[in-house]
């Protein structure tokens, strides 16, 4: 294979390290050169390393696709809080306000104070209410297939249909809860 010649100029110090490589790799420097550029115009690609990338990478796309999912479900929340807490607060006659605000400052330290202690542990409230909510009433998360109404096969009805049975009543008190206290 012919080969075709250059002239390159290069910084002295530069120069110095590949001539100290070139004597210590007993090569030629011609060698050393095109091996340089080959790898540099055409890199090898190491088997399995685009595989494993898009692997993480599809990973990393999953986590940040539920983190959006929390980070709105937290906003919304927060909304929704701060419109209700606006509307039902009534606002507090101008002789109170410097006093509200002190107690406020106040509760705001403590309350920043719980949040960094419960970030520090790595214990959250979701979780504890969730779980407490959960221990109480297990049937308050169960699915629809859960709440279908029991069903019985009709009596003598050979090809098994089935008709739905009305749940059983509970006994009331004479009392109407209205839920209100």
């Amino acid at each position: 294979m012919a080969k075709k010649r250059y002239a390159l100029y290069i910084s002295r110090a530069l120069a110095s390290k590949f001539d100290l490589v070139a004597k210590q790799r007993h090569g030629s420097k011609s060698a050393m050169l095109e091996e340089a550029l080959r790898l540099c115009l055409e890199p090898e690609k190491v088997p399995g390393v685009e595989e494993v990338l898009v692997r993480r990478l599809d990973e990393l796309h999953k986590v940040v696709g539920i983190v959006n999912r929390d980070v709105a479900i937290v906003t919304e929340t927060l909304a929704l809080f701060v419109r209700y807490f606006l509307m039902i607060t009534p606002p507090l006659p101008q002789s109170e306000q410097e006093a509200a605000r002190l107690l406020g400052r106040e509760r705001f330290q403590v309350f920043v104070a719980q949040v960094g202690r419960r970030l520090a542990t790595d214990h959250r409230l979701v979780t504890e209410v969730l779980e407490t909510i959960t221990s109480n009433n297990p049937d308050l998360f169960a699915t629809a297939a859960d709440d279908a109404p029991l069903r019985r096969q009709e009596a003598g009805n050979g090809n098994g249909a089935y008709r739905e049975v009305p749940a059983a009543k509970e006994p009331t008190d004479s009392k109407e809860d209205t839920g209100h206290g």
